[in-house]
C-alpha cells in the first residue's frame, strides 16, 4: 500500500467515514439459495447496503433457489478468484446438504472457504388455531393419539425445518408425517389455511403471523430463550430437555478468493455486524447479530456438517 493511500485512509477514518479499499474491484452481488422472504434473504438485504458504504461498491442480492440451496451454492463454488460473488448461507444448505445429496457439483469443505458468522436463530414452533395444542406438551400428547401420524410442513426435505421437527419427533418419541414445499413462503400459505398443522419456521417469515393472530406460537427450537422472544419458551425446557437446534447464517466465498482479501472481508462483516443499529434490525427479524473469525466460522461448520451427517445418516435420509 503506498504512502498516499494510507493517509487518504486516515483521513478518510478522521472525517468520520470508511475509507475506499483496493478490494473488491468490482460491483458485489450476495447470492442468496433461497426464494425471498426466508431468513437468509432478510440478512442479505440487511448486510448488502452495508458493504456498498463500505466498499465504496454496488451490492445486488440475487436468489437462485432450488435443491434446498444447494444451485445457489454451486454458483459462488464457482465463482472467479476476484471475490465479488458472495454466498449468504446457512446450517442447511452448508451443514447439511453435504450428507443429504448423492451427488453434488462442489465440495462444501473443498470449494467454498468460509468468511464470517452474520448471526445466529432458530425456528419457531408453529401450530394453526384450529390445533387444540397450547403448549409443546399438549402437542407431543396430541400426536401420539395420531393414528396415522401428526403432518408437518417443512422448507424441504433435508432443510434445517426438517431436521428440526424429525429431532423433535425422534426424541418425543412420536410419529409424524413429513410434507415438504419449496421455501418458508409456500410452507406458511397452507400451514395460514389449515392444510397442514404444524410447522417449524424461519422466524423473520413466520414472526408476523403470530404477531397478526393468524399462528400460534408454542416454543422456538434454540438452546436457549431468544432475546427478540423472552416469553417464548425453549422446546427444551417445555417437554424435550437437551433439544437444541440452533441455526448460524455467514457469508461464504470460493475457496479461489485470496486468503488477505476473505480477511479484509471478514473484518468488514464484523465491524458491520457490530454496529448497535445493524444488531437492532438483525433482533427485530428474532435473530442475534454474530460474527467470528475465518478460521472459527470454519470450525463451526465441520462440526455441523459431522453432527447433522450422523443425523441424516440415522434417519435413512437421501436426495438423488
Amino acid at each position: 500500500m503506498s504512502k498516499l493511500f494510507r493517509i487518504a485512509g486516515v483521513l478518510a477514518l478522521a472525517a468520520g467515514s470508511p475509507p475506499a479499499v483496493a478490494y473488491p474491484d468490482g460491483p458485489l452481488r450476495i447470492v442468496v439459495a433461497f426464494p425471498p422472504g426466508g431468513a437468509n434473504d432478510v440478512l442479505a438485504r440487511l448486510v448488502c447496503p452495508q458493504l456498498t458504504s463500505r466498499f465504496k461498491q454496488s451490492c445486488v442480492v440475487e436468489n437462485r433457489p432450488g435443491a434446498g440451496g444447494t444451485v445457489g451454492t454451486a454458483v459462488v463454488a464457482a465463482a472467479n478468484a476476484e471475490g465479488t460473488v458472495l454466498l449468504l448461507g446457512s446450517t442447511g444448505a452448508q451443514a447439511v446438504a453435504p450428507s443429504l445429496y448423492s451427488r453434488l457439483p462442489y465440495d462444501q469443505s473443498r470449494d467454498l472457504t468460509p468468511v464470517s458468522l452474520v448471526a445466529t436463530s432458530g425456528n419457531l414452533v408453529l401450530v394453526h388455531p384450529v390445533l387444540p395444542a397450547k403448549n409443546v406438551r399438549e402437542l407431543i400428547a396430541l400426536a401420539k393419539r395420531e393414528r396415522n401420524g401428526l403432518s408437518f410442513a417443512s422448507q424441504g426435505n433435508g432443510s434445517t425445518g426438517h431436521l428440526a421437527t424429525a429431532l423433535f419427533s425422534s426424541m418425543a418419541g412420536i410419529e409424524m408425517v413429513h410434507v415438504p414445499y419449496k421455501g418458508d413462503a409456500l410452507a406458511l400459505v397452507d400451514l395460514l389455511a389449515g392444510n397442514v398443522p404444524l410447522l417449524f419456521s424461519g422466524i423473520p417469515p413466520g414472526l408476523p403471523h403470530v404477531k397478526s393472530g393468524r399462528l400460534r406460537l408454542l416454543a422456538v427450537t434454540t438452546g436457549q430463550r431468544l432475546a427478540a422472544l423472552p416469553d417464548v419458551p425453549t422446546v427444551g425446557e417445555s417437554a424435550l430437555p437437551g433439544y437444541d437446534v440452533t441455526t448460524w447464517y455467514g457469508i461464504f466465498v470460493s475457496r479461489r478468493v485470496d486468503a488477505a482479501n476473505v480477511s479484509q472481508l471478514a473484518e468488514v462483516i464484523a465491524q458491520t455486524v457490530a454496529q448497535p443499529a445493524m444488531q437492532t434490525s438483525i433482533t427485530h427479524q428474532g435473530m442475534q447479530a454474530s460474527s467470528n473469525s475465518p478460521q472459527a466460522f470454519r470450525a463451526l461448520v465441520d462440526r455441523d456438517i459431522e453432527r447433522w451427517g450422523k443425523f441424516v445418516r440415522s434417519l435413512g435420509l437421501r436426495v438423488d
